[in-house]
């Protein structure tokens, strides 16, 4: 009886010593594909937050922020709220002149956390010669199943750079 306990006892832990590398696998890769997904979904958020506001339109744009999203300009005034924000944008928006154009400097995705976008980005209205261009990071947290822009950070590069 004592053998048989032993024996049942041994072929279960074998078993399992077998079993747990594989199902550590298994959800090694769900979580990969996991964040592998988000980080897809990241960028298609990402392009629709840049493409809204160079396209001009405040609802997609919008929609891609959360409602306590922060924005320091270049300038260095500063916005709190969505509400607050797209106030600050409203000429943007309505006068739809700007030329906004952008280059992608680096990104980090955190799995379905936070992701992070760093740009060399410009900000022209031809018809009054305004030109500026700035260092751009922003910030986006994962809620709900979206991500959403909550902090966005301008630092002007120096005139004539």
């Amino acid at each position: 009886m004592r053998k048989n306990t032993f024996r049942a006892i041994v072929g279960v832990l074998a078993a399992g010593a077998v079993a747990l590398p594989g199902i550590a696998a298994a959800t090694a890769g769900t979580d990969s594909g996991q964040h592998r997904g988000c980080a897809a979904r990241f960028d298609e958020a990402q392009r629709i937050d840049m493409e809204s506001f160079r396209d001009f339109d405040a609802e997609a744009w919008r929609d891609g922020h959360h409602e306590d999203a922060v924005s320091v300009f270049a300038s260095g005034h500063r916005f709190s709220g969505i509400d607050a924000i797209m106030a600050a944008q409203k000429s943007h928006f309505e006068n739809r002149e700007a030329i906004w154009t952008w280059t992608e400097i680096d990104r980090h995705v955190y799995g379905c956390k936070t992701a992070t976008i760093e740009y060399d980005a410009t900000y022209e209205l031809p018809s009054i010669g305004f030109k500026s261009r700035a260092l751009t990071v922003v910030t986006y947290t994962f809620e709900r199943g979206r991500w959403l822009s909550i902090y966005d950070q301008g630092t002007a590069f120096p005139a004539g750079s």
